[in-house]
């Protein structure tokens, strides 16, 4: 079976076959796209083409709970969005919008019954402090309190450890960066941070141009080690390149913005993968130029094994021998490529080993110097 056959996948694709699905094909059809976390974005298409109707009433209850679940959290990251914008209004900094939130705020057609868990920004490296005291003020957390995690989110990674707002319950992810300081791949963020679009009617708030749009939400995905919502993801990339292949230079642009901003090897996976399993519409001239990325002739099928496998539901019915040892693979490699390898080793072991309640432990191992 090939992720094209998956029911979730067919439904996307060619929503005018589930007219004729069976009690059992929905039944399956449901509970693979409520894994995937689809089933909203599959009553907007059928909203949207005018076909939600003909579905039979017992999928269409859920289809249609599914999307008002969706409409209801838009409306609250809107909020929380605004709530954010107000905090940092004193911070002197350009509040740049990720992923989710960035295709609700910019009305993008990724947004369409896409679900939230948190809002992620991104703010440059040496206005960190600021925008954190200024989210403390208004009420947000920090969280990750033990003094390993904190050393560990400060010193190596790309953000600090995620904020829950003490009333609301919201969390945010502050970003500097939009890939761990110790990754292979290096990313240009100077360059990332000088081309961010204002966002029209807001005064500090602020999304990715969409070439860059694009290559941050191909450098997440292809960077992650969980594909409980990967699929998801790839649909994300299928939605921004089909609207932003339709603004002028986009496709002219892409390419040599990805050389730019150092981000060549996830771009060419983002375009193979979507072509490859969703049938996205890229120039023949685009994909050649995309080339650029392609890694080693081992390497590649070797990622492709894998990554034809993990980007399905996390379901049963797309579980094969191959699925597992497919998924343990690229989350070992995506810790392989974040971190060097005695860092890794020493992150992986602190994990395993030490419990947060040995405190006199912690506080020992919290000293050593990681760059030793």
């Amino acid at each position: 079976m090939t992720p094209k056959c998956d029911s979730i996948v067919m439904a996307l694709l060619s929503p005018q076959s589930l007219c004729h699905l069976s009690a059992l094909e929905w039944d399956l059809l449901i509970r693979q796209g409520r894994r995937a976390n689809l089933l909203a974005r599959l009553a907007h298409k059928l909203t949207q083409n005018g076909l939600i109707d003909a579905i039979p009433l017992a999928p269409r209850h859920h289809l249609t709970s599914a999307l008002k679940m969706a409409q209801r959290q838009e409306t609250a990251l809107r909020w929380e969005v605004e709530c954010i914008g107000q905090a940092l209004t004193d911070a002197e900094v350009k509040v740049v919008l990720l992923k989710g939130a960035a295709y609700v705020m910019a009305d993008l057609a990724a947004a369409h019954g896409r679900t939230f868990s948190d809002v992620d920004i991104i703010v440059p490296k040496k206005r960190l402090g600021r925008c954190e005291s200024e989210l403390m003020i208004h009420g947000w957390q920090g969280s990750h309190h033990d003094d390993y995690d904190q050393r560990y989110y400060r010193r190596w990674m790309h953000e600090i450890p995620p904020m829950r707002h003490v009333k609301r319950g919201t969390t945010i992810d502050v970003h500097h960066t939009i890939l761990p300081e110790t990754a292979r791949v290096k990313v240009n963020t100077t360059a990332l941070l000088t081309g961010v679009v204002a966002l029209p009617g807001h005064t500090n708030l602020y999304v990715l141009q969409p070439t860059d749009m694009l290559l941050h939400s191909a450098t997440h995905l292809f960077h992650e080690g969980d594909f409980e919502k990967g699929l998801r993801d790839l649909f994300d990339l299928d939605s921004l390149l089909r609207q932003f292949g339709d603004m002028h230079g986009f496709w002219e642009q892409l390419v040599p913005r990805a050389a730019v901003l150092g981000l060549t090897r996830p771009l060419y996976y983002a375009l193979r993968y979507t072509t490859l399993m969703l049938d996205t519409p890229v120039p023949s001239h685009v994909l050649e130029l995309a080339r650029i990325g392609k890694p080693p002739p081992l390497v590649g099928q070797l990622m492709d094994a894998c990554y034809l496998r993990a980007l399905r539901p996390v379901h049963a019915s797309t579980s094969s021998l191959g699925t597992w040892p497919a998924r343990f693979a690229l989350y070992v490699r995506s810790h392989w490529i974040r971190m060097p390898f005695f860092l890794l080793a020493y992150h992986l072991g602190r994990k395993a080993f030490i419990r947060p309640e040995s405190h006199d432990l912690e506080k020992s191992i919290a000293d050593v110097d990681l760059k030793a």
